[in-house]
Formats: C-alpha cells, sequence, structure tokens
C-alpha cells in the first residue's frame, strides 16, 4: 500500500497521530528532501530507511516505488512540508498507481493554501488555487492577465526572493489589499495586507509566501458600493488642485482602483 502523507508546514506539533501511526508502519520513506525527511523521522523516534522523490526524479522515483509495492511493501510519501501534489512532487506516481489499479491511501495534513486563505479574511465560498508564477517577468505577466476572469479569490505561492516583484505585479492587476501570509504556523507568522507600493517594500523578506487576491465579484462590488466612489469626480477635483497625476495614481490605488484602470482614466480626465 502507498501512503500520501500530508507533514507540518512550520510547526512540528501539526503531525497527526494518524501520520505517526503510519511511518512508523511502513517498510520506505520516498520524499521531496531525505534530510528533512530523517530529521521529522528522528523526532518521532522513526527509524526507516528514506529515498529521494522530487521533481526531477519522479518518473524513475515513481517506478521505485510501484516496485516497492509490487513486491509487497508499504511504502510512505511526502513532501518536504505539507500535501504532496500540491505544488510539490507526487501526481505522477499517483497517476500510475491508478493506471494499474494499486491501492493508496491519504492521510490528510495541512496546506498552506487554506492557511493563507482563511488568513485573509476573504470570501470563504469558491476559490482559486494557482500555486507559483514563473520566474520571469513577462510570462509572470501573461499568466497573471489569465487569471483576471476569475471571480473569486486567487491563491498564490511565492519564494523570498521573488515575492516583492510578483506583489508589484499582482497590484497592478487586482484590486487592493491583497493579503501576504508568511511563516504559516511558525512563531513569527503574521499576514498583512498590501494597499500600496510602499507596502511591498516594508515586508520582511524571509520565509515562504502565501498571496491571496481577492477578486471576487461580491465582495469588489460590496466595497466599491459601501465607499460610494464616484472616481471621475475625485479625479476631477484632485486635478483641479494642481495634484501630480503620479499621486493621484497612488490615492486611487488606496481607494481601491487597479493601476491601469486609475491610469487610463487620469490620463482621460487630464486631456
Amino acid at each position: 500500500m502507498l501512503y500520501v502523507i500530508g507533514t507540518p508546514i512550520g510547526n512540528l506539533s501539526d503531525l497527526s497521530k494518524r501520520a505517526v501511526e503510519t511511518l512508523s508502519s511502513v517498510d520506505i520513506v520516498f520524499a521531496e528532501d531525505t534530510r528533512t525527511a530523517l530529521n521529522l523521522l528522528n523526532s518521532q523516534g522513526i527509524k526507516k530507511p528514506c529515498k529521494s522523490y522530487y521533481k526531477d526524479n519522479e518518473k524513475t522515483a515513481s517506478e521505485s516505488i510501484i516496485a516497492c509495492l509490487l513486491n509487497g511493501n508499504n511504502v510512505a510519501l511526502i513532501s518536504e512540508a505539507g500535501m504532496p501534489c500540491i505544488s510539490d512532487p507526487g501526481a505522477v506516481v499517483i497517476k500510475k498507481i491508478i493506471q494499474k489499479g494499486l491501492p493508496f491511501e491519504i492521510i490528510q495534513g495541512p496546506t498552506a493554501l487554506i492557511h493563507g486563505l482563511i488568513a485573509s479574511g476573504f470570501s470563504g465560498g469558491s476559490f482559486y488555487f494557482h500555486g507559483f508564477l514563473p520566474h520571469k517577468e513577462k510570462e509572470k505577466i501573461k499568466e497573471i492577465k489569465t487569471l483576471l476572469n476569475i471571480k473569486a479569490p486567487v491563491i498564490f505561492y511565492e519564494s523570498p526572493y521573488r515575492v516583492k516583484e510578483t506583489l508589484n505585479i499582482l497590484l497592478d492587476y487586482f484590486h487592493a489589499p491583497i493579503a501576504v501570509t508568511r511563516e504559516a504556523t511558525k512563531v513569527y507568522e503574521e499576514t498583512i495586507f498590501i494597499i500600496s507600493k510602499e507596502d511591498i517594500e516594508n515586508i520582511t523578506v524571509k520565509g515562504e509566501f502565501v498571496i491571496t487576491v481577492n477578486n471576487s465579484l461580491e465582495d469588489i462590488n460590496e466595497t466599491n458600493n459601501s465607499l460610494s466612489l464616484n472616481y471621475d469626480h475625485i479625479i476631477k477635483e484632485l486635478l483641479s488642485e494642481n495634484i501630480s497625476s503620479k499621486d493621484i495614481l497612488k490615492m486611487m490605488k488606496t481607494l481601491g482602483m487597479k493601476r491601469n484602470e486609475a491610469y487610463n482614466l487620469i490620463n482621460k480626465l487630464s486631456m
């Protein structure tokens, strides 16, 4: 039997009793990061052989798992943190196992995306999980544009090396505020809400990030209606006071306008 096991995303106390019992009973553990896996097993007094199962060796490692199962072994599959298959390796072997009609069992564990969604306070109905965006800026922007028609909260994962760039781009295309959760379940966990470019510069660039944008049509309409904003009137008044277009753009972003919409409206009314 293959056991797909969720592991803590930061707080070791989140490892379930069922996960510990299952890890204790299997013959071998396949892990995204064997060093992290051994630390986890040692913390529970579990001694099991570990083999690698990561993105670049999924195909060959999947064959090794299948071979173990056919030889009558019980196998555990774990990610470095969280649930396998959720922005982590695992889908390749699951697909092969289904095709071969072999049994597998899922041992639930923490997932950062749900943690981030709850921490955002955005709509708890439907949502869309996108995971990681491309590394290159042009590809990232192209992918973000395909998500604009999803009228629900959209959740991303991001590394500390690219989080500021990603937030700057997201702020150009989605309504503020953008919820940013870092170090989920850890001692220094925090969720902050990004409204302006200045907010992005002030974030602590450490740990893994969950970014949630609120593209829910209901919430956007509710915000706009409750504020009863007449953007045309506000911009005209600001322009009449000789306030620079750059400063007006910042103000309109703070009021919830998308950057591109505000930019185009300011240019239109400036003529």
